[in-house]
């Protein structure tokens, strides 16, 4: 039913030229969420299916999803440069000018967090607090072997490392998805700016991960070590199935909410 009823996407354009698929719902007159989806995901699958934008409207908030590049609707280039952390947050910032937005709480999952972790840093007081799920210290996916990705993508060679086949396994998973625009993503995310404790942003954030995600204990800690930030354990849920978890909502909705 939360499909049927997604709204139809409207493109904004991206400093460089990427068309990006967004996504309106609730009244504009009231406080906006913005919303951005994890790895291999997209706005629709991430928030829309899964309850998040009729719990955020019905709870008084206007919702504003993005399809990241590479994503959903939007534009899938192949070119690692197209994928750089510094485009990621262009991306933000294009949104909130395009829907002529001075201010913004933020949601995101995983990817999205980690983009809300540095447009919260870059883009001031534009964002004024932030949920941010699924999200360690460091580089995540410094493990995942871009060439055994590539060479299983052009030649079908079988992927023997473990984390490198689950995230291809995921990605395979959502019709629709350019496994090569994502292994894309991945080489032009690597080596950029990462989250620590020496670059926490100011604002207020509520961390929260799965009580089955093996980045746990990282996740508790970079919340620890930020100076306004607070931990939800997402109680029963692993970092691909944590967004499906009502108290997760419920718990973003009342740190977000005046």
């Amino acid at each position: 039913m939360l499909h049927r009823s997604a709204p139809e996407h409207r493109f904004v354009p991206s400093l460089d030229g990427v068309q990006l698929a967004t996504y309106e719902l609730g009244d504009p007159d009231h406080p906006t969420v913005l919303v951005v989806h994890g790895f291999a995901s997209s706005a629709i699958a991430n928030w829309h299916a899964t309850g998040w934008t009729r719990d955020l409207t019905r709870a008084g908030f206007h919702v504003i999803g993005i399809d990241q590049r590479g994503h959903g609707a939007s534009d899938k280039p192949h070119s690692a440069e197209a994928y750089t952390m510094e485009l990621l947050v262009g991306d933000v910032e294009a949104v909130l000018d395009a829907y002529l937005l001075t201010e913004v709480r933020y949601v995101g999952y995983s990817l999205g967090a980690r983009v809300g972790w540095q447009a919260a840093r870059e883009l001031g007081g534009r964002i004024t607090q932030a949920v941010l799920g699924g999200i360690p210290d460091g580089d995540p996916l410094k493990r995942f072997h871009i060439a055994d990705a590539r060479a299983h993508l052009e030649h079908g060679a079988a992927v023997t490392d473990r984390l490198t086949g689950a995230y291809l396994t995921m990605a395979k998973a959502l019709p629709g998805n350019d496994l090569a625009a994502l292994v894309a993503l991945v080489e032009g995310m690597r080596d950029g700016p990462q989250p620590g404790p020496t670059n926490a942003p100011a604002q207020p954030l509520l961390f929260a991960t799965g009580s089955e995600d093996s980045i746990l204990a990282a996740s508790r800690a970079l919340a620890e070590a930020t100076p306004n930030g607070s931990f939800f354990e997402i109680p029963g849920r692993n970092h691909f199935n944590a967004p499906t978890s009502r108290p997760f909502r419920e718990a973003a909705i009342a740190f977000l909410k005046p």
